[in-house]
């Protein structure tokens, strides 16, 4: 993960790893969900120091970079949609969202936002709102690329060796 300067204006803090070989079931998958749900509403006070994004690591290409774009600059289709959109459509798209509605001020009045690119410029998440649909994770994954960002690096850390430590037991080599 290679990190731009400007990240420290918004979201200093980013970390990434992978899980290979993962064997998901519908019922590690929700648990999986779940999981960074959780995650998200307590540890990580609601996106507001610590946000996760998972990804299939066969749909994008490493190496990654953290950036801090304006919002105008970031154009992608958003999880479970079919539209592309700027950095501002996200926030437009959501806005009457009640589960994503109450994220957006996290960046919303931000001269830039955070965002996270593969090696050919193919986003995969605006942390801490949304995932792109082009990266997201299904039964049929096999590497997981989970990416952090955060404001608070201990919660950073924390998340980070939660989301391992409780999946890498779904790993070809578990706990490796």
């Amino acid at each position: 993960m290679h990190v731009k300067p400007d990240t420290a204006r918004i979201r200093p803090y980013v970390q990434a790893a992978v899980l290979r070989g993962v064997t998901f079931t519908p019922e590690n998958y929700a648990s999986f969900i779940d999981l960074q749900d959780k995650l998200h509403q307590n540890l990580a006070r609601r996106r507001t120091l610590v946000s996760m994004g998972t990804h299939d690591l066969a749909t994008i290409r490493a190496p990654f970079t953290y950036e801090a774009l304006p919002p105008e600059q970031i154009k992608f289709v958003p999880l479970n949609r079919t539209q592309e959109v700027d950095g501002h459509g996200v926030m437009q798209l959501y806005e009457t969202d009640p589960h994503m509605r109450g994220y957006l001020p996290i960046i919303r009045d931000s001269p830039v936002y955070p965002v996270i690119f593969d090696a050919d410029k193919v986003v995969c998440s605006l942390p801490p709102i949304i995932n792109s649909n082009h990266s997201k994770i299904t039964l049929d994954t096999k590497d997981v690329m989970i990416e952090i960002t955060a404001t608070d690096e201990t919660r950073l850390e924390f998340a980070m060796n939660i989301l391992v430590a409780m999946f890498s037991e779904y790993c070809a080599q578990p706990f490796a």
